[in-house]
């Protein structure tokens, strides 16, 4: 069988919750529990496409099982041609928008058609867009949250294990004074050659951004994340140019429109893209082009079993975001050894989920 041969049957989707091992504590919310949405894209021939969605709110991942279900009644009969199936998508949606939860739906969507295609084909993701199967580096992003300097030096040790060569820490403490103590532990406590990126999840006002990130200069950090508003690219430009330290944007591009603007604009030293918003498989190969024509290193943000195969197969690849929070439920989570994703040699996106797990989790 090959890709060309498979038919939409169905669309069925799963919420859950799944408690993180290290909860995730920002600027602007402490989560302790991953709601996620797993999505089933079945076909005619029997072969299953899969793809998961990170949600934020448990209301938000139940709310939308019912959307999955009625855009595939939508799909059903159309081949999986995911560009096609792209373009079907966003006509569905046409009147309501297309973002939010429903940008959501539509990457997974997109995100599953490509699985099933990969599969249908018996290759890998990675393989089947072209690229190589040579493991990507990857930096560890579980915990590291709002915690004190010392706890937070530690927890960094910790997260070293397995092999990794760098560690992601949140900023937006109320007092930049404990940031900076934290971010000096820590630095402090890692060898010189594991890189340390820190992360305001956008809590910082441009003025005080002026202020703060050029104080990072000089204390080892490898980029400064999101410090300001995701779609303030004028001033995220004059911070870019005032701090030495490299500027991180792009988890919350909605699409191509904004990597664009952002790129022209020179928002930031490096993108990375979060296969929720960019629009998937389909959406990613095209961001990735605009970053690879602009010279931006591109990086991922969550989704590490997905966006492996995607880095692989991107021409600036950088550092792809590992977080551990779907390993509960699929049958073989992704390894990491020495710090580097080992991209799985089956077919598809190495997604399958482990039953079991799924029922226990399962939101009512």
């Amino acid at each position: 069988m090959t890709a060309q041969n498979l038919t939409v049957r169905s669309l069925s989707a799963t919420p859950i919750a799944v408690p993180m091992a290290r909860p995730l504590i920002t600027s602007a919310q402490t989560i302790r529990t991953a709601p996620l949405l797993l999505i089933d894209l079945q076909t005619e021939e029997g072969i299953t496409g899969r793809a998961y969605a990170f949600c934020y709110l448990p209301s938000v991942a139940c709310a939308l099982q019912r959307v999955v279900t009625d855009l595939g009644a939508f799909l059903a009969g159309q081949a999986v041609a995911p560009l096609a199936l792209s373009k079907a998508i966003t006509r569905y949606f046409k009147l309501t928008g297309l973002s939010g939860p429903l940008a959501m739906v539509a990457s997974a969507v997109d995100v599953a058609a490509w699985d099933a295609c990969s599969i249908a084909a018996d290759m890998p993701l990675a393989r089947f867009l072209g690229a190589s199967m040579d493991p990507v580096p990857a930096y560890n992003s579980n915990g590291l949250g709002l915690i004190g300097a010392q706890a937070a030096a530690d927890e960094a040790q910790e997260l070293l294990e397995g092999g990794f060569k760098a560690v992601k820490m949140r900023m937006g403490r109320p007092n930049f004074s404990d940031d900076l103590a934290a971010v000096r532990a820590v630095r402090k406590r890692l060898a010189g050659d594991v890189a340390l990126m820190v992360d305001f999840n956008q809590a910082l006002t441009f003025a005080k951004a002026m202020q703060y990130c050029p104080a990072l200069d000089g204390e080892g950090v490898y980029w400064i994340e999101e410090p300001i508003r995701h779609d303030d690219y004028q001033h995220a430009a004059l911070i870019a140019q005032a701090t030495e330290t490299p500027i991180q944007i792009g988890e919350n591009f909605l699409g191509l429109a904004p990597t664009l603007d952002a790129i022209k604009a020179s928002a930031s030293d490096y993108v990375m893209f979060d296969l929720d918003r960019i629009g998937g498989v389909t959406g990613w190969r095209h961001a990735a082009g605009i970053a690879a024509a602009c010279g931006r290193e591109v990086s991922t943000h969550l989704f590490p079993e997905v966006s492996a195969h995607l880095l692989a197969a991107t021409p600036t690849a950088h550092w792809l975001e590992y977080a551990d929070w779907i390993n509960p439920v699929v049958q073989e989570p992704l390894k990491i050894v020495d710090g580097n994703a080992v991209i799985p040699d089956r077919s598809g996106n190495g997604l399958v989920w482990d039953d079991a797990a799924v029922a226990k989790y399962k939101l009512a």
